[in-house]
């Protein structure tokens, strides 16, 4: 199945890309594309084990299982003050 990944602030620095497809088995999960990611070395290694995610356009926990065509954005910490 096909994913689109979109990337924002810190994270899209690191990818390099604001927006890629990934290409993940049946049944894969939120976490499991982290772990892909962080597996291709480079700068992505460094994102968090669990950083937070959006599964079209809702907040998801990282055991969601993800569907061909689901749009994912990976969301970096932000600070307030």
């Amino acid at each position: 199945m096909r994913v689109r990944l979109h990337f924002f602030a810190l994270y899209r620095d690191m990818a390099g890309t604001d927006a890629t497809d990934v290409e993940l088995p049946d049944g894969a999960t939120a976490a499991e594309l982290i772990g892909r990611l962080r597996d291709r070395g480079g700068s992505l290694a460094r994102l968090p084990a669990e950083p937070a995610v959006a599964v079209n356009l809702a907040y998801a926990p990282l055991d969601t299982v993800l569907r061909d065509g689901d749009e994912v954005a990976l969301l970096p910490p932000v600070a307030g003050g």
